[in-house]
């Protein structure tokens, strides 16, 4: 029985670990016209991850690439855009300043909002790093990444949650 045991052990399969070097990336892009801003900062998250691939390894940068297009036309629910504050410290005493959504989408780099959700939503460390460096988030419809000829990401398609509402 117990050689029995040993031998079912030894042809058991191990899982498979990316390399570096075996990693291929897709490029995708994405509209984010009337997308919910977190819901579409998990997805991204996911994407740059590398999870919605069957060959994730969690210590390999082996996610795709991300363009976002149409930043300033993100929405968010309920009352985010005016209860929602970004803080940050100027490093003087009592230099801690805040701003809203509203204020941060209406300025002059609305892609800022999404980078930092995103952002928040990876792990911290060296890899977190790499992989931000693959995700370009754009204010208009304009990118220069034409040549690596992306795929569209419909975000809006995959649940009727991440669209804004008809009202």
């Amino acid at each position: 029985m117990l050689n029995k045991r040993r031998t079912l052990f030894y042809k058991m399969k191990t899982t498979r670990s990316l390399k570096a070097s075996e990693v291929q990336k897709k490029w995708w892009i994405i509209d984010a016209t009337d997308l919910v801003c977190g819901r579409l900062a998990s997805i991204i998250a996911v994407y740059l991850k590398g999870k919605h691939k069957a060959s994730y390894t969690p210590h390999v940068d082996c996610g795709d690439n991300i363009i976002v297009i149409n930043a300033e036309k993100l929405h968010f629910t309920g009352n985010k855009l005016e209860d929602k504050l970004f803080y940050w410290h100027t490093g003087h005493p009592g230099g801690i300043k805040s701003r809203n959504v509203e204020d941060r989408l209406t300025g002059k780099n609305p892609e800022h909002v999404l980078i930092k959700a995103v952002e928040r939503m990876l792990a911290k460390g060296p890899l977190r790093n790499q992989i931000l460096t693959h995700f370009k988030v754009y204010a208009g419809t304009e990118h220069p990444h034409a040549p690596q000829s992306p795929e569209v990401l419909d975000v809006g398609s995959m649940n009727a949650k991440n669209r804004k509402r008809a009202s």
